[in-house]
């Protein structure tokens, strides 16, 4: 039996096309929602999702609750903008049928500016349940207990609809990030400021291929590197504050 997991809020232009990827091979699909102002709640409902309302505490904590609600024997996480290629259905479908792995990584595909980006990530999302555990914070991974198999197939993910919203979301999860760093006693490093954004451009842009997709892929790569020098500069900013207070502002 499998479950499918999906955590959720106004997610209504991405929800149906997710949950409708997953109709044919899931027994039951489990959208915890964190308190939707728009039509993602009616929609999940509609396509035969069960939903549970729940304040959000932070991705990780949200992902592994809404495990924890799943009662099939194999669990498929998935975020509201992710949607299942019928490879990757079948792919699924397969290696539930004829288990050679405990966990098993997708590969999945990033949709930016009109098409798909040439590059490709891998991340654990078909376990048996009770076998995978999110962990980690804001760059969340999943814990395996057992073995990794990769499944044939894509995941395609509609993040971002435009860069606008590309460079609030990374806005967003850096300062969160520069947050943490900051409680967890992370130094600021003027070297990493001017060093790690450039070499996250290299890592897109080069290394992953973005140059192969022309001006997606440069625009991609250099709003990626514009979020890694924000991590930065919201870590001494909030360094700053904790150290010297507001009056840092006045003079």
């Amino acid at each position: 039996m499998l479950s499918v997991s999906i955590v959720a809020k106004n997610e209504e232009k991405t929800i149906g096309k997710c949950i409708e990827s997953v109709k044919s091979i899931a027994d039951e699909i489990i959208v915890v929602d964190s308190g939707s102002e728009d039509k993602t709640v009616e929609i999940a409902k509609n396509l035969g999702a069960k939903v549970i309302f729940r304040e959000w505490t932070d991705y990780v904590d949200q992902v592994n609750y809404a495990m924890g609600l799943c009662s099939g024997d194999w669990i498929l996480v998935l975020d509201a903008d992710e949607v299942v290629s019928d490879e990757l259905a079948r792919s699924i479908k397969n290696a539930i049928q004829n288990p050679e792995y405990t966990c098993y990584k997708v590969k999945r595909k990033l949709y930016y500016l009109g098409k798909f980006l040439s590059f490709t990530e891998e991340r654990i999302r078909l376990f048996r349940k009770g076998k995978g555990v999110y962990e980690g914070f804001v760059h969340e991974k999943v814990r395996c207990l057992g073995n990794i198999g990769v499944l044939d197939g894509y995941l395609y993910h509609y993040s971002y609809e435009s860069i606008s919203s590309h460079i609030k979301k990374v806005m967003k999860y850096a300062e969160i990030l520069a947050d943490e760093n900051c409680k967890r006693g992370l130094r600021f490093s003027f070297f990493s400021l001017a060093f790690n954004p450039f070499w996250t451009f290299i890592k897109y842009y080069v290394i992953k291929g973005c140059y192969k997709d022309g001006a997606a892929g440069f625009i991609f790569s250099a709003v990626m590197c514009f979020y890694t020098f924000m991590k930065y500069a919201f870590l001494l900013e909030k360094q700053l504050f904790h150290e010297l207070g507001k009056d840092i502002w006045r003079k």
